[in-house]
């Protein structure tokens, strides 16, 4: 019995050799799993139904509320507020997200004022030399100009806005809309980093890649200010802050040396801060 049973385990064995040689070179078979997906293909996008409207934004790959509010103009936490999210830290790509305030997100076109009706005298004097009267000048009622939104707490009035250096030091590099979305200035690590101008601190932190320690000053509806690779902090978010008030030290943190990256953002979209600053 012992030795029969010797021989049909050497033939079993025989078996899955040759089996095994006449898979070799074959792809291993490949197991469906596609039942395990959670996320079902056909789930609604989140505010979809506002993608292309006016003051929302279509979130891509890589974006953060940062960086969505920075390049909108917006603090993040109005973001989180204005979209209803419970955490800001987890937005999909496609979400759309309202990036301006509501009530704000239509576009006021001013009527154009009718000109004035012709006078049976100047009809005449058209009839006569075949060419059109000027309008006769009468009083316009002027029409009801629309409220413009409140300046909130801690910023300043657009036509009142007026930068000033955030540091002294070498520019060792210009604005340039593609490479540079600002200015970089030399200095020593510690040196000072102060407000450009009158505002609001709407994000101190590091959670945008390639600006280290950052700081961003909303200073009205219209203007931000960045101030980026600082070493120290001094500031808070939602903190008030003055012209010249030192919000940080000057650093090398995700940078190449130590430098301060200063930005100016025009309803988010980067401008050049030489034509904002006095003359250096």
């Amino acid at each position: 019995m012992l030795r029969a049973g010797m021989w049909v385990m050497v033939a079993c064995m025989s078996l899955v050799a040759m089996s095994g040689c006449a898979n070799k070179g074959r792809p291993a078979p490949v197991e469906d799993r596609t039942y395990a997906l959670s996320v079902p293909a056909n789930k609604p996008v989140l505010g979809s139904e506002n993608a292309g409207k006016a003051g929302f934004y279509i979130v891509k790959p890589g974006d953060t509320l940062i960086r969505i509010g920075m390049d909108h103009g917006q603090s993040w936490r109005d973001l989180v507020r204005w979209n209803g999210l419970e955490n800001p830290n987890l937005i999909e790509t496609g979400q759309v997200l309202r990036v301006l305030p509501p009530g704000q997100d239509i576009v006021v076109v001013r009527p154009v004022l009718p000109s004035a009706p012709m006078t049976s005298a100047s009809a005449a004097s058209a009839n006569v030399s075949n060419a059109p009267a000027a309008p006769a000048k009468v009083p316009l009622s002027p029409a009801p100009a629309s409220t413009p939104p409140a300046t909130p707490a801690g910023d300043v009035a657009e036509d009142a806005l007026v930068f000033k250096w955030p540091t002294r030091g070498n520019l060792i590099a210009g604005f340039d809309e593609v490479k540079n979305k600002g200015l970089d200035i030399a200095g020593k690590a510690g040196d000072p980093v102060l407000a450009a101008a009158d505002g609001r601190v709407v994000y101190a932190g590091s959670g945008l890649r390639g600006y280290g320690n950052l700081i961003i000053l909303k200073h009205n509806n219209t203007y931000l200010t960045a101030y980026a690779h600082n070493q120290t902090l001094l500031v808070k978010e939602d903190q008030a802050i003055k012209q010249g008030q030192k919000i940080a030290e000057m650093g090398n943190s995700d940078a190449d040396q130590v430098k301060l990256h200063f930005e100016i953002r025009r309803q988010g979209k980067p401008v050049d801060p030489a034509k904002y600053l006095p003359a250096n």
